[in-house]
């Protein structure tokens, strides 16, 4: 199996690792993790493995020092500090798991990352300002002669201050995109990066040598082997600032993903509704209104079964 396809699964193994190590777990819980196990064999054989690298009896954990030890065994601590400890034990190696080549794995342990449903703004050393979607995770790099982010997953914008002796460069796994004095957006999907120019011009580029101008308005998408230009202005999707999702004539299925940073718990897209074309403007930090909204305009019904899963599925 593929690292890129494994990689989100490992995060939810991890996730309900914690949950039902914390010590307050309820038959509610207990059954959403056998419906998460049941919902794709990936799912069941990625949990065997993580079981497998730990060992039933978790003794590496017991005999860990406190400062490992503690936040693999306590439900107050983040995913980050859990994650953080397993590699102080060894526990993880490499391969499918958090390699240093895996986006997905460095993204979990990143210099600044934001959790679920979590937007965050910060100013940078060099005073650019930084706004981070939810469910995004980013690297620093900064040095005398360089200014490089990168953008592991979710989706940034970045007011960028001038600096003539150090270019600000926010890199993905596909290509580089270079501030020419500006304002823009980064947002990863799975194979290709869009950016999208709200002020001024910036400079992107792949390691092929290929590279385009983008000005004010404009937009496109980096893919390993070249740069698709993309049409109409795209600006909109920087709305998730202002806590909106805006969509124009996108499919269910790109919509939900685009919630999915704003979910606690899985959500499912039936393949008969995810081509379905939306249009409107949706709030982000209201689930439940966004949800009802779909299932007021298409053709869906939105089924519930607890908090850890959402099925979208047609309606009739």
């Amino acid at each position: 199996m593929k690292d890129d396809a494994l990689q989100p699964v490992v995060e939810q193994a991890i996730e309900w690792m914690v949950r039902l190590r914390s010590g307050r777990t309820d038959a509610a819980t207990e059954a959403a993790f056998r419906d998460w196990l049941d919902a794709a064999p990936d799912h069941a054989q990625t949990w065997q493995e993580l079981q497998r690298r730990l060992g039933a009896p978790y003794e590496r954990v017991r005999s860990a020092p406190a400062s490992l030890r503690e936040p693999l065994l306590q439900a107050n601590h983040g995913r980050r500090d859990v994650l953080r400890g397993l590699v102080g034990l060894g526990l993880f190696g490499g391969g499918l798991w958090l390699t240093s080549r895996s986006d997905h794995g460095q993204a979990l342990l990143a210099d600044l990352r934001t959790g679920t449903a979590e937007r965050r703004e910060l100013t940078l050393a060099d005073g650019s300002r930084l706004s981070l979607n939810a469910g995004s995770a980013v690297n620093l790099d900064f040095s005398p002669g360089q200014r490089l982010l990168y953008l592991h997953q979710g989706s940034l914008v970045i007011q960028v201050t001038a600096d003539a002796t150090r270019p600000l460069v926010v890199r993905t796994a596909q290509g580089d995109a270079r501030a020419l004095g500006t304002r823009f957006l980064v947002e990863r999907h799975n194979d290709s990066t869009r950016v999208v120019v709200l002020e001024h011009a910036v400079r992107v580029s792949l390691a092929t040598g290929e590279q385009l101008d983008l000005q004010e308005g404009q937009s496109a998408d980096l893919h390993r082997t070249h740069i698709e230009r993309l049409d109409g202005d795209q600006r909109y999707r920087a709305d998730w600032q202002q806590g909106r999702l805006s969509v124009l004539d996108e499919p269910l299925q790109t919509v939900i993903d685009a919630l999915r940073p704003y979910h606690r718990g899985l959500l499912r897209v039936a393949p008969e509704v995810r081509g379905l074309r939306v249009q409107g403007v949706f709030p982000l930090d209201d689930n439940e209104r966004t949800f009802n909204a779909l299932a007021e305009t298409l053709p869906v019904k939105i089924e519930h079964y607890g908090p850890w899963l959402t099925l979208i599925v047609p309606r009739g």
